[in-house]
C-alpha cells in the first residue's frame, strides 16, 4: 500500500474526495492541480498552468482537463468528473484507486477494463505528460481523449465567445492550436499514430465549488477543439503530451520514463515535505525564485526570506539559497524590498521583510560557515538597510532616538499582519511593533558580529552603542511585569495588550534582548493561549475580537485572517523559543509538534501543508493548499530536532 493512497470507498464519496487536492509544479514555473478524482473545483485548477511573459507575465490555465472515454462494442463509458448546474458528470463511479507516489496515479475499472492514468510535468519545460496504460481488457478497446482548453489568467474565468480561434495545424501525431492571437500555441501530441477529429465545441457553465464558497464568480465555459481517438491493446501504454513546444512523439515514452526516475519518492512524511519544498523553487528567465504558495501566490519578498532556510539549508541546497539571495539583493531600494517580486509597480511597504533578509543571511552563514562571504557579498546591502531605517524611509519607517523602529501609515498595513478591508487595515499595528523591533535588534547584532569578524572598525564605531540602547528601550516599552508578556505594539505610549504570536520572535531569534525569566513567561503565555497542533493562533481566544473560523467571502475571510486564524509557519520560532527555555526537557513536545503534521499529508493539499487553519478544533485547513513558509518551517523544525539530538 502506498504512503498516500485513497480507495474506491473514499473516492466515490464526493464530500470527502473533492476536499483532497494535489499540486505538482516544475522548475520552469508551470504547475498542475486538481482534486484526487480529477474534478476541478477551483478556477486555479488545470493540467497545464504556465507563466506567460508574452501575455502579462502571470500564470495562465491553458489545458484545463482531458476527458477520457472508453469504447467497447460501440458503447461509450465517460470517465470525466465535472460539475454543471444541478448535475455532476459521474466518472468517479469508475475510480478504484488514487496513489500519489511518485506522481498522481488513478486507476479506473469499467466492466472488464482496467485503465491506469499517470500524470507528470516535465521538470524544466512547460509540458504535461499523461501516461495511459490498458492494464486489462476482455475485448477490443478504443480510447477517446477530449482536451478542454481555457487559455485565460488563473484569476479570471472564460466565457464562450466569437473571438476564439477554431483553426489548428497538424504536427507529429497531433495538433497545435491557440484560442487567441496573444497566446503561444499549445501542442497536443500522442506517442502513437492517432486520428484527430476536429469538432470545435463549447461546454457551458462548468462550476467550481470552491470559488462559490469563497464568494467569487464560479462558472465558466471551456472550449474543446476536437478529440483524439485510437485503439489500445491489453498491456499497451501511450503518452499524451501537451506543451508549448513541439515534442518528438516517438520519444515521449522514453521521456516519461526518464522524468519519473528523477522524482523524489513520496513514501514517507519527510520525503513528502522535501518534495513539496522543491516545488516552490522556480528557475525561469535566468532567475531563481520562491513561489509563496499554490495555487494563487507568486514570489513575495517577505515569504521568500522566511521560507529560505527551510526550503534550502534544511534540505542541503545552499547553492539554490545563494542564487535566491543574489536575485533578491538586487531589488533593494531605499532600504526596502518590493512586496510582489514579479510586479515592478508593487509597493515596498513591508517593514519586516528587510529584517527577515538579515535572518536568512544569518542562517546561511550558520549553515555554510562562510561568514566572510556573507559580509563581502551582502554587507553593503545590510548597511544600506540599517542606514535607511536609522534616517527614515517610506511609510514612516524610522529609528527613533530610543533605538526602536517606528512604522506605519494610515491605510497601510506594513507588518506581516497585512490584511486590509475596504482600505482599512484589520490589524493596523502602527508605532513600535514587537516583532519588528526584535528583528531589528537581531539584524544589528548579526551585522556587528560580521563586522567584528572582518574588522570593519568604521561600521563598529558607528553602531556599537545602539544594541544596549535598543535593549533597554525594548524591555521598558514592551514588557509588563504584572501581565508577564510583551505588548504587541505601542503607539504614542499606549500599549496594545492583545495576546498575539508576534512576541515569540523576541525569544526565538538568535540574538534576544530578554532574560531567561522573561523568555519563559512569554513562551508560557504563547503556549497556553495560542498554541494548537497546526500552528499558533494570531489572537487569543480570550479576546473579544477573536474569530475561530476562517470562511465566507473575501471581506469576511480577511477580517479573520489575523484575528485567531492559525498559521503553521509560526511554529518554527515557537519550537526554537521553547527549546531555549526548556532545553532537553522540551524536545519531546517539539517532536510531537513535528510528527503531528504527518496526518496532514492526506488532507487538503495532499503531501504538503496548507497556508492556514481554523483557530477552533478540529483546525480545518484553509487558504492556499500548499504554502512555502508552512512547509519550510515544519522542515526546519525537523532540522532543529536533529541538531539538538546531535548535541545531546
Amino acid at each position: 500500500m502506498g504512503y498516500i493512497e485513497f480507495n474506491k470507498t473514499e473516492l466515490i464519496n464526493l464530500k470527502y474526495s473533492l476536499s483532497k487536492e494535489f499540486i505538482r509544479s516544475n522548475r520552469a514555473g508551470s504547475f498542475a492541480g486538481s482534486t484526487i478524482i480529477n474534478c476541478n473545483t477551483r478556477k486555479y485548477h488545470g493540467l497545464l498552468i504556465c507563466p506567460l511573459d508574452q501575455v502579462d507575465g502571470q500564470n495562465h490555465v491553458l489545458l484545463s482537463a482531458v476527458d477520457e472515454t472508453i469504447i467497447q462494442h460501440g458503447k461509450e463509458f465517460h470517465l470525466a468528473v465535472r460539475k454543471y448546474p444541478g448535475i455532476m458528470h459521474p466518472g468517479h463511479k469508475y475510480l478504484q484507486e488514487f496513489r500519489a507516489d511518485p506522481i498522481p496515479i488513478l486507476i479506473y475499472h469499467v466492466g472488464g477494463v482496467i485503465l491506469q492514468k499517470e500524470m507528470l510535468l516535465a521538470a524544466n519545460e512547460n509540458q504535461v505528460l499523461i501516461k495511459y496504460t490498458l492494464v486489462d481488457a476482455h475485448s477490443p478497446t478504443v480510447i477517446k481523449l477530449h482536451p478542454f482548453l481555457a487559455f485565460r489568467n488563473i484569476h479570471q474565468l472564460g466565457r464562450a465567445n466569437l473571438d476564439v480561434n477554431t483553426k489548428y495545424s497538424d504536427v507529429q501525431n497531433g495538433i497545435k492550436t491557440k484560442m487567441y492571437p496573444v497566446y503561444p500555441s499549445l501542442y497536443m501530441q500522442i506517442s502513437k499514430s492517432t486520428e484527430y477529429i476536429h469538432a470545435p465545441n463549447w461546454f457551458y457553465n462548468v462550476e467550481y465549488s470552491e470559488e462559490e464558497k469563497r464568494g467569487y464568480e464560479f462558472k465558466e465555459d471551456l472550449y474543446v477543439p476536437g478529440y483524439f481517438e485510437f485503439p489500445m491493446k491489453k498491456g499497451e501504454s501511450i503518452i499524451f503530451s501537451a506543451g508549448l513546444k513541439e515534442a518528438d512523439s516517438k520519444g515521449l515514452k522514453q521521456k516519461f520514463t526518464t522524468e519519473i526516475k528523477n522524482r523524489i519518492p513520496r513514501d514517507s512524511f519527510e520525503n513528502c515535505l522535501i518534495n513539496s519544498a522543491q516545488q516552490f523553487i522556480v528557475h525561469r528567465n535566468n532567475k531563481t525564485e520562491v513561489i509563496a504558495g499554490y495555487p494563487w501566490f507568486g514570489p513575495w519578498s517577505r515569504d521568500t526570506f522566511i521560507s529560505l532556510p527551510g526550503l534550502t539549508y534544511a534540505i542541503k541546497e545552499a547553492k539554490t539559497a545563494k542564487e535566491i539571495l543574489d536575485l533578491m539583493s538586487k531589488q533593494l531600494k531605499d532600504g526596502l524590498f518590493i512586496n510582489d517580486v514579479n510586479h515592478v509597480d508593487s509597493e515596498r511597504n513591508s517593514v519586516d521583510a528587510p529584517l527577515w533578509y538579515f535572518w536568512a543571511l544569518q542562517k546561511y552563514a550558520e549553515y555554510t560557515g562562510n561568514y566572510h562571504e556573507v559580509w563581502k557579498d551582502y554587507g553593503a546591502k545590510m548597511k544600506s538597510i540599517l542606514e535607511n531605517y536609522k534616517k527614515g524611509t517610506s511609510y514612516n519607517i524610522k529609528m527613533h532616538d530610543n533605538g526602536l523602529i517606528y512604522s506605519g501609515e494610515t491605510g497601510k498595513a506594513v507588518t506581516w499582519m497585512d490584511a486590509v478591508v475596504n482600505g482599512v487595515p484589520v490589524t493596523p499595528r502602527y508605532g513600535y511593533a514587537v516583532e519588528v523591533n526584535a528583528l531589528w535588534y537581531n539584524a544589528l547584532m548579526f551585522a556587528l558580529e560580521l563586522a567584528e569578524k572582518e574588522k570593519d572598525t568604521k561600521f563598529i564605531k558607528q553602531w556599537a552603542e545602539w544594541p544596549e540602547i535598543i535593549k533597554e528601550s525594548f524591555i521598558s516599552t514592551f514588557w509588563n511585569e504584572k501581565k508577564k508578556f510583551l505588548s504587541d505594539y505601542v503607539l504614542n505610549g499606549e500599549c496594545n495588550w492583545h495576546v498575539r504570536p508576534n512576541q515569540i520572535f523576541a525569544v526565538s531569534l538568535p540574538y534576544s534582548m530578554l532574560s531567561l525569566e522573561i523568555c519563559k513567561s512569554v513562551v508560557d503565555v504563547v503556549e497556553n493561549e495560542l498554541l494548537t497542533p497546526r500552528g499558533l493562533r494570531t489572537l487569543s481566544p480570550n479576546s473579544s475580537k477573536y474569530q475561530g473560523v476562517y470562511e465566507g467571502n473575501q471581506e469576511e475571510r480577511d477580517n479573520a485572517y489575523h484575528q485567531g486564524t492559525v498559521w503553521p509557519w509560526l511554529l518554527g520560532h515557537f519550537c526554537e523559543a521553547y527549546l531555549k527555555v526548556h532545553k532537553k526537557s522540551g524536545i519531546q513536545k517539539v517532536k510531537d509538534i513535528y510528527y503531528g503534521f504527518e496526518e496532514e499529508m492526506r488532507n487538503a493539499g495532499i503531501g504538503s501543508i496548507s497556508e492556514i487553519y481554523d483557530g477552533i478544533p478540529p483546525h480545518e485547513a484553509k487558504g492556499a493548499i500548499s504554502q512555502a513558509w508552512s512547509v519550510a518551517e515544519i522542515l526546519r523544525i525537523k532540522n532543529i530536532i536533529d541538531k539538538f539530538e546531535e548535541k545531546s
